[in-house]
């Protein structure tokens, strides 16, 4: 089984695939679709969309988790981040994958055990859990990841409460 992890947003989205085999985990791929600011935001949102339907389209993942908005003091922003959401969760849909939804703070424990972890601490463990290379990847493409390890344990969950 494939799952996409998605940290949308206008400037930049995070995408992280896991591969699921049993009890073990290992990453298939991750990344970072940046666009420009300057441009119009109609335009950025159709990028950010066909890179993650190329994305999915070359990976063809069983399920697809999102993160949830934060809801911050800035409505603007908040709002914005709504429309990266949604074009992130259409690319899946019409693609026929499962949409799931996960809080940052659920994502955070989660992965780190703490649910006001910081961002430091989210990537550190991506690369202790998921071995992955050093480089100079972005903050979202290990908080993608993240959001695909949440979904992973969060199916383990659900099918323990199920039985």
């Amino acid at each position: 089984m494939i799952i996409m992890g998605i940290d949308p947003g206008t400037a930049a989205t995070g995408f992280g695939l896991i591969r699921v085999s049993g009890n073990s985990v290992s990453w298939v791929d991750f990344g970072v679709i940046v666009t420009d600011t300057s441009e119009p935001l109609c335009r950025r949102l159709l990028l950010i969309y066909d890179g993650l339907c190329r994305k999915i389209d070359e990976h063809s993942p069983d399920r697809v988790a999102v993160e949830e908005a934060f809801y911050g003091k800035n409505v603007h922003t908040t709002l914005v981040l709504g429309h990266a959401r949604g074009v992130a969760m259409l690319a899946a849909a019409q693609r026929g994958c499962g949409v799931f939804e996960y809080s940052p703070r659920e994502i955070k424990k989660a992965v780190t055990g703490n649910g006001n972890a910081e961002k430091e601490q989210v990537k550190y463990m991506m690369k202790r859990l998921l071995a992955l290379p050093d480089d100079k990847t972005r903050q979202d493409a290990y908080d993608a990841l993240a959001v695909a390890m949440c979904d992973f344990y969060n199916m383990g969950r659900a099918a323990l409460i199920s039985t």
